[in-house]
């Protein structure tokens, strides 16, 4: 399993297992993290030493997709892959346009062998540390066209204490980003330090 991460502050993945919420999960896959993150290699130490991969550091999360994908040609066919990553300028926090129409797609496109799944990138990552929001448990959207490979997350989501949710095929991936990226700009306005979630409610 790969997981896309991005690099800045440790991303939700990475505060996600330091918290110790998918230890046990983890251990039934071999799982490559996309960037080495000192947290994150320190939280697994002697836990997962010998199954996950470390990749090298980039900057901006598409130019680390962009290192991953070119350094792993040819080894991601049947692995399931874990896009978390948002489309935006980590200098402006504006948001980038991708040709294919999401990062996910984007990543498909180019590994057409891999399961790519688009997961964890609306849950911030104080959040997870919390592992609820209001007394409510976080909810994790998924997108994919691999029904097996969504199966595997969603379960990596319910063991971590959070409510994995169908979001459909990998085509609405874009609303995913969409939605967090909508997060990240309501802030401001909401003063919770990206301290909220969104939830669905029925």
């Amino acid at each position: 399993m790969l997981v896309a991460h991005p690099p800045s502050r440790g991303g939700p993945f990475g505060v996600f297992v330091r918290q110790g919420r998918q230890h046990e999960a983890l251990l039934d896959h071999e799982v490559m993290l996309a960037l080495a993150i000192p947290e994150v290699e320190e939280a697994l130490d002697g836990l997962l030493e010998r199954r996950i991969g470390r990749a090298p550091e980039a900057e901006g999360d598409l130019q680390a997709v962009d290192d991953v994908l070119r350094r792993y040609e040819g080894e991601l066919d049947g692995k399931v892959v874990i896009d978390i990553t948002n489309p935006v300028d980590t200098e402006t926090y504006a948001p980038l346009s991708i040709e294919a129409g999401s990062v996910a797609q984007e990543i498909a496109a180019r590994v057409p062998g891999a399961k790519v799944v688009k997961a964890f990138n609306t849950t911030f990552a104080g959040t997870l540390v919390e592992g609820q929001v209001a007394g409510e448990e976080l909810d994790v959207l998924l997108a994919s066209d691999d029904e097996e490979a969504k199966n595997v997350v969603s379960r990596l989501a319910s063991e971590g204490g959070m409510r994995p949710i169908d979001a459909g095929s990998l085509a609405l991936a874009h609303n995913l980003e969409a939605l967090s990226y909508l997060h990240m700009t309501i802030q401001p306005t909401l003063g919770t330090n990206y301290g909220s979630a969104f939830k669905v409610l029925a």
